[in-house]
């Protein structure tokens, strides 16, 4: 037998190599882009929550400052003088999860967000006394709501997960109304 006899099965050796090598590292690839890709998923999930989380903890303070300065809709008044050092407090933990929202989040997902504290800033403006509208006020309760909402659409995309939002959190809700009651700015009490 020469050596020429023993060239096919010498080249099939190596093609069978090369294959081999090939689907493995194909494999791993996929693999560790898949992984990649839960990892990110899961980094852009908490940076959201975080972020929404801080969010509404600000909007919060917020509003229990505006309760007290008379603007309804509030049921838990905070005083001003306490309550400005812990809204300072919460924009300054705003500030800080947004940086992480830029780097992880997509486009819509940073402009969802970016209207939402926009928003909550607008009713800064009234628990710092700078605006003293009622009207003003609860339209921009109103626009919280909305731009919250958004935001929560926007992420969910990104994240991937089907299915309609949530349910809008726009107040008052219907258990806070008298039975046959319309809503009106006086009967929007939160708890």
């Amino acid at each position: 037998m020469g050596t020429w006899d023993q060239f096919p099965a010498l080249i099939g050796v190596v093609v069978g190599a090369v294959g081999s090598y090939a689907v493995a590292s194909l494999t791993e690839r996929s693999r560790w882009r898949r992984a990649r890709a839960e990892r990110w998923d899961e980094k852009r999930f908490l940076t959201y929550a975080n972020y929404a989380s801080t969010l509404k903890e600000q909007i919060r303070i917020a509003q229990r400052i505006g309760a007290a300065r008379g603007f309804e809709n509030v049921a838990d008044p905070l005083d001003p003088g306490e309550g400005l050092a812990q809204l300072a407090e919460a924009e300054s933990r705003r500030a800080a999860e947004w940086e992480s929202v830029l780097l992880v989040g997509d486009a819509e997902a940073i402009a969802a967000a970016r209207a939402w504290h926009e928003a909550v800033w607008n009713v800064e403006l009234y628990a710092r006394g700078l605006r003293d509208d009622p009207a003003g006020w609860t339209s921009a309760e109103k626009e919280v709501s909305r731009a919250r909402d958004a935001f929560y659409v926007c992420a969910r995309r990104d994240l991937g997960i089907a299915g309609p939002p949530p349910p809008s959190g726009n107040w008052p809700r219907a258990w806070q109304q008298a039975p046959g009651e319309a809503a009106t700015p006086s009967s929007r009490r939160r708890p």
